[in-house]
This record gives C-alpha cells, sequence and structure tokens, in this order.
C-alpha cells in the first residue's frame, strides 16, 4: 500500500487519481501507524514552506517522515514535497526542512515571469529509478516561485532550466526522490514515472 501524506496541503486526490490509473493501491492519510505500515510513501504540496512544516509538525509527521526514510522506505515528494526534503527553505522566513537532500530553497529571481509556471523540458543529468525510459527532452508541468539549491551535484538526476536558472526537476538520495514539477499533471511522461516510482522504488 502506498501512503499519500495528507498534512492539509497539496493535491492529495489528483495524487491518487493517478495511482488509480495505474493499477496501484493508496490511501490518503495522516495517521502515523497507516504511514509506518506502507510500503512507499508520496509527500505531495501545494503552497507556503513555513506553513507546511508547521502542518507537519503538528502532525509529529516530520520526524516519522524522517525516519520511515532514513530506515529505507521508498518516498518521494512532489512540488512543495520536494521542496520540504530540503534541510532549509527561505519562504517567508528561514526554516529547517526534513534534511533529507543536502541544500536549500530559494526564490527563483531574473528577468523572466514568476511563478514558473507551465511545460518545460527535462535536460538528464543522471539517471535513476523514476527516470527510467524517460525521454530526454521530456516535458513536464511546473508550478512554483522557489527552487533548490543543492549542496551536491550528486543529488541531481535532472534538471529545466528557466530563464537563467538551471532548476533541479529531479533529485535523490538513496530511497528519497523529489520532482519541482507535478507528475500527476504531466501526461504520459509523469504517469511513467509514477510507475517507475511505485514498480522500481525498491
Amino acid at each position: 500500500m502506498i501512503c499519500i501524506v495528507d498534512y492539509g496541503m497539496g493535491n492529495l486526490k489528483s495524487v491518487q487519481k493517478s495511482l488509480k490509473y495505474i493499477g496501484a493501491e493508496s490511501i490518503i492519510t495522516s495517521d502515523a501507524d497507516k504511514i509506518k505500515s506502507s510500503d512507499k510513501i508520496i509527500l505531495p504540496g501545494v503552497g507556503a514552506f513555513p506553513e507546511a512544516m508547521r502542518n507537519l509538525k503538528k502532525r509529529n509527521l516530520d520526524k516519522i517522515l524522517k525516519k520511515e526514510a532514513e530506515a529505507g522506505k521508498p518516498f518521494i515528494g512532489i512540488c512543495l514535497g520536494m521542496q520540504l526534503l530540503f534541510d532549509l527553505g527561505e519562504e517567508i522566513e528561514e526554516c529547517e526542512g526534513l534534511g533529507l537532500i543536502s541544500g536549500k530553497i530559494v526564490k527563483l529571481q531574473g528577468n523572466m515571469k514568476i511563478p514558473h509556471m507551465g511545460w518545460n523540458d527535462l535536460i538528464i543529468e543522471k539517471q535513476c529509478k523514476i527516470l527510467k525510459d524517460v525521454p530526454e527532452k521530456s516535458y513536464v508541468y511546473f508550478v512554483h516561485s522557489f527552487y533548490g539549491k543543492l549542496k551536491s551535484k550528486e543529488n541531481l538526476n535532472a534538471y529545466s532550466t528557466y530563464g537563467e536558472v538551471d532548476i533541479p526537476a529531479v533529485v535523490s538520495e538513496g530511497n528519497v526522490y523529489g520532482t519541482q514539477f507535478h507528475p500527476e499533471k504531466s501526461g504520459d511522461v509523469g504517469i511513467s514515472m509514477l510507475k517507475n516510482f511505485v514498480e522500481r522504488a525498491v
């Protein structure tokens, strides 16, 4: 069973609908025992980094998610959920994240429209399980004003260029994955990545 974490922020139903489409069973929950007994964890998210972390902490989910990820359970963060994997966020106020990916979340700046909203292509830097059979230059759907600055390029699997910024689009650290874009809104390419996470991330 795949657990979609409910912490009051996120496109939970659309993620669940995509999983159902590929035949994967899932549950939307904030229950600690159900999260612990799940096979895989998906952390979606829409909104602001500090509010998201406050919501996780209120439910004691920050510690549970970190413990499950560090124990080796396959874990993926989507959009804001990906950003929460990082050490630190600078949105509104400086705020600690889950610390599963080394780096910080900073504001997009430059001569381009912000938020970055719409389709952009993926440049694959390094393969990982969720990118299996995903073609170079595949288009995926983004909606965000902040992005991840990685401490190490070792965690970078794919990026998209927007204006003057190379945005980490797929990141990973062992069993932990993150996508800055929304795979559930990215057509066949996104569905393929979710299927890879379900079938290959073990």
